[in-house]
């Protein structure tokens, strides 16, 4: 099919040995005369379906392309007239065959009806010849040796998780992306849920984040025993369930302590009100049992996926959660917790070098699949030596500065009744959530309560829950 008539009709000629790249000429061609007769329909389908000049392989059909689109950009009409005069002012009008070709693209295409699928030809032509691109280049890199394998599979992975991001949106000029978020702007005006991101089920917290963001970086960090990790199962939970009126949204759980088993118990004991440890010696009567069968109702169907790998690497962690975005459409990403997690990479260089490495790379993990990450991260013991009360700062965020430099939200727990000369240490339910750092908005404390015996956190009335044990 392809050859010395199709190098000389402006297609690029393959090196000899090489296969032809997928292509169809005749596609390309069609859809090229379409677009010269209903410009603003054919055009729109193209965007649509994020054709580009890059997406045909003959090169006098990218110039022609092109010119068409920057004619459509400037809200000029694009017909057989404008498109010659145009390609006569750039020089390019004999490149493409002059005006002979655009009448011969015309007469070759004797109706629009079937444009869409001309379209659909070419989209799909142009990804399997990126695909192979890509291919090529990983193939080069393996045989180069510079990069160890778990490196190279995370990076060959990364690169066609990209090919598959590009299906699911189109590049987008600034003037579309300060309309798409005046749409959203309306939205929240019309809606007044005061959210701009996903609810964490907590009004308070809600309340100074306006949600958890997309690409955000959400580090929530406590001493041992606070219930760091209780508060991230209440946020997965409620993120899953669609508290606060939203929609239910899948949850990745990387869970590097706890094994998934204890974790469902967990949650499913926590969801229906029942101590844990009246399960474990057995003293659950028929109101608590009943209470447990509901709650597993309800959660059994949850949209939440669990990997309990211990030590995960860095890269590793980001992978597999690169998969559960692509399998499951994952929103929201929680990780127990930063210190468990390896980089061997910088392993050498000491621990403070690699958790920067690890924090670096689940901020990158984000970013990468615009979805908010919770991760939790311990303490050092600063607050304990420092004061009684050991009210915790952002400089005691364990092994290194950088989780803080690349967190987007830095949430301190603490719990006063854990601490006797705390003024408020005799409020047994009380909980401070410290919101030090946010990238994008105000700071401060939220006060929650948290139910020890069923380990979870709920929104706290002030004026009602304040004073003690009542």
């Amino acid at each position: 099919m392809a050859g010395a008539g199709e190098a000389g009709s402006g297609a690029r000629a393959p090196r000899p040995g090489d296969r032809v790249p997928p292509h169809s000429e005749d596609a390309e061609r069609a859809v090229l005369g379409c677009a010269l007769q209903d410009a603003s329909r054919i055009l729109d389908l193209c965007i649509e379906r994020q054709i580009s000049g890059g997406s045909f392989y003959v090169q006098r059909h990218q110039s022609l392309f092109e010119t068409m689109m920057a004619l459509h950009a400037d809200r000029k009409p694009v017909d057989f007239v404008t498109v010659a005069e145009r390609l006569r002012e750039t020089g390019l009008l004999d490149g493409v065959g002059g005006e002979d070709e655009l009448a011969r693209l015309i007469s070759g295409t004797p109706t629009t009806a079937h444009a869409e699928y001309y379209i659909q030809r070419v989209y799909e032509n142009h990804l399997l010849r990126r695909i192979i691109d890509a291919a090529r280049g990983v193939t080069e890199d393996c045989y180069k040796g510079e990069l160890e394998a778990e490196s190279m599979l995370s990076s060959a992975e990364e690169t066609f998780y990209g090919l598959s991001e590009q299906r699911l949106g189109v590049e987008r000029t600034w003037g579309q992306l300060v309309n798409d978020e005046m749409r959203e702007v309306e939205i929240l005006i019309r809606e007044k849920k005061g959210l701009t991101g996903i609810s964490t089920g907590y009004q308070d917290i809600d309340n100074m984040l306006l949600g958890m963001q997309k690409g955000d970086l959400i580090v929530l960090a406590a001493r041992p025993s606070m219930g760091k990790t209780s508060l991230a199962l209440n946020i997965a939970e409620n993120v899953a369930l669609g508290a606060r009126r939203q929609t239910p949204r899948p949850v990745a759980v990387f869970s590097l302590e706890m094994s998934a088993e204890s974790l469902v118990r967990r949650m499913i004991c926590c969801h229906a009100r029942v101590s844990s440890q009246s399960l474990s010696s057995g003293n659950v009567g028929q109101p608590e049992h009943g209470q447990l069968m509901g709650a597993a109702d309800v959660l059994r169907n949850a949209p939440i996926y669990v990997d309990d790998t211990a030590g995960l690497e860095a890269m590793d962690l980001r992978a597999r959660a690169r998969r559960l975005k692509r399998k499951y459409g994952v929103e929201f990403i929680v990780v127990d917790y930063l210190q468990l997690m390896n980089f061997s990479k910088f392993a050498a260089e000491g621990r403070q070098r690699e958790t920067a490495a690890i924090s670096q790379a689940l901020k990158g993990m984000a970013k990468e699949l615009k979805v908010p990450v919770l991760v939790l991260s311990q303490l050092s013991r600063a607050p304990e030596t420092r004061e009684k009360n050991a009210v915790p700062k952002l400089s005691d965020l364990r092994d290194s500065g950088a989780i803080e430099q690349d967190a987007d939200v830095v949430m301190l727990l603490r719990r006063p009744c854990k601490y006797k000369s705390d003024a408020e240490a005799g409020d047994q339910r009380l909980a401070i959530v410290d919101i030090a750092k946010h990238r994008n908005g105000p700071t401060g404390e939220v006060r929650l309560n948290f139910e020890e015996n069923f380990t979870r956190f709920e929104n706290r009335a002030e004026g009602v829950d304040a004073g003690g044990d009542e």
